[in-house]
Parts: C-alpha cells; sequence; structure tokens
C-alpha cells in the first residue's frame, strides 16, 4: 500500500465493521412478504433508483419470514454493498434494514458510516477485480472480511467522523426533498400532457 501514515496499520476491513450477509425468505409463502412489514432490499432495487441513502426496497417481509429466513437487520447507518449482479452499490440505511443475499454490508464498529462509505466508493473496483464466480462475479463474505485496508488511529476515525456526520445528514434532508419533489413531478405530468389540469382550471 506504499507509505502510509505513522499510527496507521494495514489490517482488514473486518477490523473497520461487521461484514454482513442477507438471505431470502422462501418465495413460496406469500405470508412472508408484505408492503408495511421489516424493510428488506435487493440489487434490483438500487438498480431502480441508487440513492446515496435508502429505507427499503419495492416489497417488505413479514416478522415470520424474516425468522425463517438467514437475513439480518442491521442498524441506521449500515453501509450496505452489493456483492453480486452487479458488484459495487452502495447506500446508506436510513433505518434498520436487511437485505437478500445479493449484498455484504458493513456495519461500523471501529469505523463510523462516513469512513466506511468512501472506503467502499474508493475499492469497489479492487474488490470486484478479486471477485470469483462462474455464472456471475461475486464477492464473498470471506473475501470481503479479509480484503486489506487501512486502519487509521481511532483519535483519525472519530475526527473525520465528526466532519462529515453534519455533511451526509444534509445530503440525506436534501435527497428526501429531491424525492418528494420528483413525485409530485410525476403525478402531475400526465396530466398536464393530458389537458386534465387546464380542463379543471
Amino acid at each position: 500500500m506504499g507509505l502510509i501514515p505513522k499510527g496507521w496499520r494495514v489490517g482488514t476491513l473486518s477490523e473497520l465493521g461487521d461484514i454482513v450477509a442477507g438471505g431470502t425468505p422462501s418465495k413460496k409463502k406469500p405470508e412472508y412478504y408484505t408492503n408495511n412489514g421489516i424493510s428488506w432490499l435487493t440489487p434490483k432495487d438500487l438498480s431502480v433508483k441508487c440513492n446515496k441513502f435508502t429505507a427499503r426496497g419495492e416489497i417488505d417481509i413479514t416478522e415470520d419470514g424474516y425468522k425463517n429466513s438467514s437475513t439480518k437487520l442491521m442498524p441506521r447507518g449500515s453501509v450496505l454493498f452489493s456483492s453480486r449482479a452487479p458488484i459495487g452499490y452502495i447506500s446508506i440505511a436510513k433505518g434498520d434494514i436487511c437485505t437478500n443475499q445479493g449484498f455484504k454490508s458493513v456495519v461500523p464498529t471501529y469505523a463510523g458510516t462516513a469512513y466506511l462509505y468512501y472506503w467502499l466508493c474508493e475499492n469497489t473496483e479492487a474488490i470486484e477485480a478479486q471477485a470469483s464466480g462462474s455464472t456471475f462475479k461475486e464477492a464473498s463474505g470471506s473475501l470481503m472480511r479479509s480484503f486489506p485496508a487501512l486502519v487509521p488511529e481511532k483519535s483519525v476515525i472519530d475526527s473525520f467522523e465528526k466532519e462529515l456526520s453534519p455533511i451526509l445528514n444534509e445530503q440525506e434532508i436534501l435527497e428526501e426533498e429531491i424525492n418528494h419533489a420528483e413525485q409530485i413531478r410525476d403525478s402531475l405530468l400526465p396530466r398536464l400532457m393530458s389537458g386534465e389540469l387546464f380542463m379543471n382550471c
């Protein structure tokens, strides 16, 4: 990795956060899925709208679905990282959320959300280069856990998080406002194009 700052060391990604894989409840049991339950995410959800912050996917899972699958609930601030089909969708959890097996997400422990998010953005290509698979490439849990990472002194990590957290919070608010404006636009535009709005004036 070349020269590194004094007090820093070469470690692994698992020293910065917990690597969490997802799971999928049986699709043969429709009672495992709902429109208002436990937030559950797939890579497809991020392909549709690749926001920096994510609250939920297209469909939720029920409590029974959660209990009968290998998916794990992660807290707000977890960094969601798609590990296959494709590798490299990255988003920050806006609240408690779980994912399918297409993710190897990182829950902050030693490092905070901001450091992990930008670390993954910076290292996605290197992770993908080491991924394997015959049908499609996948970054396995063992690859993610053992992937080399610079581990700064804790004081540096904490200072970085203190500086970046307010910026991320502001970005989250602005993203919500943009999404709301887009919803209004999408609702009004068809009525405008059809002339319905003018007819009601």
